[in-house]
Formats: C-alpha cells, sequence, structure tokens
C-alpha cells in the first residue's frame, strides 16, 4: 500500500471507530511507527472532516508531555492535536457527556489563553509568554479510538494527540500572578486523592511545552492564533474514569476546576 492509501485507510478505520463508538485496532500497522508527518496528515483529515460539518477550532492540545503519562502509554515524545469548539464542557455547568467517550482518562493541567498571534521564525521563551494573556487551570479528559489503549506515537498522533474533551476553571491569571513551573497539582476521583504533581513535570516548564508547541505548529503551517486555548499538558499521571465520576483538581496560583460525568453512556 502506498503512503497516500495509507493514510486515507487510517483515517477511515479512526473516524469509523468514532462514529460506531467502537474502539478500533491500531494504525500503526498502516502507518508504520516512525512517519510522523503521515500521522500528522491523517488528524488533518479527521480534523477537515469535522470542519467541514461546522466545527471549529478554538486551540491546541499538547499530549505526552509528563514523564509519567510518557511511561502510562508508552510514548517517548510529546505530541499535538487539535481543540474544536464541541470539546470545550467549561460551558455546560462541567458535566462531561460520558456517552461521548469511549475510554476516558483525565488529567490536570495548566491552559494558557494567547492575547497575540505566534507565528514568527524566532519564537523563543520570551516572546512565548509575552503572548499569553492569562491561563486558567484545566481538566483534559483524554480519550482513544484504539482499543485498550494500545498505541505507539503514531497511532495516537493519527488519533488527534487522543483528544476526547476538556473543562477550564473559572479564575483568569496573568502570568504575572504566577510561575507556571513552580505549580503544584492534587486532583481527586470520587473524593480521594488520585493523582499528584507540578508544572515541572510538564516538559521542565509548561512554557517550554507552549514554546514547542508554537515552534511545530508553525512548521506544521498552522501557526497558533490570539484567542485559541492551549492546554499545555498533564502535571502528574493519567487517571481513568467511568460514568458518574467527580473529578476536582487543585492547581496552586490557579484555583481549582471540576468535572462531573454523566451516569450512562
Amino acid at each position: 500500500m502506498n503512503r497516500a492509501a495509507a493514510v486515507a485507510a487510517a483515517a477511515s478505520r479512526l473516524s469509523r471507530a468514532g462514529t460506531e463508538r467502537s474502539p478500533c485496532a491500531p494504525v500503526r500497522d498502516l502507518l508504520g511507527t516512525t512517519d510522523i508527518a503521515a500521522a500528522y496528515e491523517v488528524q488533518q483529515r479527521l480534523a477537515q472532516r469535522k470542519l467541514d460539518l461546522g466545527a471549529r477550532v478554538v486551540g491546541r492540545k499538547i499530549g505526552l508531555t509528563s514523564a509519567a503519562v510518557q511511561r502510562q502509554v508508552g510514548v517517548d515524545r510529546p505530541d499535538f492535536g487539535i481543540l474544536f469548539d464541541d470539546m470545550d464542557m467549561s460551558d455546560q455547568a462541567s458535566v462531561v457527556p460520558s456517552e461521548r467517550l469511549l475510554q476516558p482518562r483525565v488529567e490536570a493541567e495548566i491552559a494558557f489563553v494567547l492575547g497575540e498571534d505566534l507565528d514568527e521564525a524566532d519564537l523563543d521563551l520570551k516572546r512565548v509568554r509575552g503572548a499569553v494573556d492569562h491561563a486558567r487551570a484545566a481538566l483534559e479528559i483524554v480519550d482513544s479510538r484504539i482499543a485498550g489503549w494500545d498505541i505507539t506515537i503514531t497511532d495516537t498522533v493519527a488519533d488527534n494527540a487522543s483528544s476526547g474533551l476538556f473543562v477550564l476553571g473559572p479564575e483568569q491569571v496573568t502570568l504575572d500572578g504566577f510561575e507556571p513551573r513552580e505549580v503544584t497539582m492534587t486532583m481527586t476521583l470520587d473524593g480521594s486523592e488520585a493523582s499528584t504533581g507540578n508544572g515541572a513535570a510538564c516538559l521542565g516548564d509548561p512554557l517550554e511545552a507552549l514554546l514547542w508547541l508554537a515552534r511545530t505548529a508553525r512548521e506544521f503551517g498552522e501557526p497558533l492564533r490570539a484567542g485559541q486555548v492551549v492546554l499545555s499538558g498533564a502535571l502528574g499521571p493519567l487517571v481513568p474514569v467511568g460514568p458518574g465520576a467527580v473529578v476536582h483538581a487543585e492547581i496552586s496560583g490557579l484555583g481549582s476546576v471540576s468535572a462531573t460525568f454523566t451516569s450512562t453512556k
């Protein structure tokens, strides 16, 4: 099978898994495990289908930034996915519809909301920091269309970086008010501590993760834009969740964020 046919077949497999709500086999049998560009082509093809149906891009997510998460899923480098407007549960009373998810896991992280475009060729940490309008505590509900989370880097990239849904906390804090790499995080599941971590767990500094994304997104021809949300990556281990779960995270300097999952799938 040639490369174009492999990309088309992988996109079709993942699309069908999402539509039929039935996890599929990994797509690495089609893409291999090293052709990251081909995996992003699959991601973009699936994204275009959503755009054609009326979805709107609201930002990006950075995945696999935490060593703990990399160990959990067996991948050794970060990736990124696309956030669409219908993935944001923040204005839905933070109620997460379990029926939209297949194999959800939750992670707590810092969300950056951009006040400026990041489309220059010479981006550095100072420039990226200056482009952030504010930050918020966030929960990302990651999901996989691939059965059993049996993924390599090409599987997860093709599957929109295993994106699901997300919730933003209510507090909006400028970077004058806290230092992202110094935050601490505690997340509870149904009232019991389930995950802990800190800002340094996210590529050493969540702003370094944002810089990585800004450069990478520009290389792929879709720079980060003012107004977009960037989920910068997990501050601690992922936690599997099921219908009826209540998740709450506290991130120092940013306050709290919660999500309640509906009781049926």
